[in-house]
């Protein structure tokens, strides 16, 4: 199966200037997701798509193809996620021909694992559903998504059902969004009448970089983590 990945990356992002970019321990937090995405096997390409130089030139060092510049009215704030992966597909099936699945990687969200994005791709495989990465919210939740059949389904405005504070709800996390062409093109978004969770009930892999209280939290959680594995090889030498 042809499947590409899309990393979207533009260069206006407004409650975290240049966050795309910005060092996370050791590298730009684009890289996270780029260097996890290199590591598919897979996957035919992993492309980022950005309106900015900068961020074009340190994915390019990263290992990434950089085939275009994303053109000002996509790199908007009112520019969605499926008018970016729409223009990407229509720009990478002119030169290497027709593929089987987009799979959009947010770099805000850097901590993936490869075994889950793999699951991910599994169902998609399997199923030709799009396949959507969600995370557990809680019972008490009023709004995001219930899974029935194994599908994602949103949970209505408003409801009199009496069972409904002891539903499982999810909300989409960021982290995992993988779709056919022709779904795409048809609906114009990610989010059709038959998509698949991707439940990821890690809170470091659902991590999604919005603001500077988020990075912060990213860092605190590496942080954490070295301290933590520098004191068991000091305690197991």
């Amino acid at each position: 199966m042809k499947i590409i990945a899309l990393i979207p990356a533009r260069g206006g992002s407004k409650r975290l200037p240049r966050k795309n970019i910005k060092m996370l321990a050791n590298k730009p937090l684009i890289n996270w997701t780029i260097d996890t995405a290199l590591n598919l096997p897979c996957l035919l390409d992993v492309i980022v798509s950005t309106d900015d130089l900068e961020i074009a030139s340190i994915a390019k060092s990263a290992g990434a193809s950089i085939p275009w510049i994303r053109p000002s009215e996509l790199a908007s704030d009112n520019a969605t996620s499926a008018a970016v992966a729409i223009h990407a597909l229509e720009m990478y099936e002119i030169t290497n021909g027709p593929i089987d699945g987009l799979l959009l990687l947010q770099p805000t969200t850097p901590f993936r694992n490869i075994e889950t994005i793999m699951s991910g791709i599994e169902l998609f495989e399997k199923f030709g559903d799009t396949v959507i990465g969600v995370s557990p919210t809680g019972k008490h939740n009023k709004s995001g998504f219930q899974i029935i059949n194994s599908k994602l389904v949103p949970f209505p405005e408003q409801t009199n059902d009496p069972h409904f504070d002891f539903l499982e709800k999810y909300q989409v996390n960021g982290s995992f969004y993988l779709i056919s062409p022709r779904m795409l093109r048809i609906h114009q978004t990610f989010f059709n009448g038959s998509i698949r969770p991707l439940i990821v009930d890690s809170f470091k892999f659902s991590i999604d970089i919005d603001t500077e209280i988020d990075f912060n939290v990213a860092q605190n959680l590496l942080k954490s983590e070295v301290e933590t594995l520098e004191t068991k090889n000091k305690n197991f030498p």
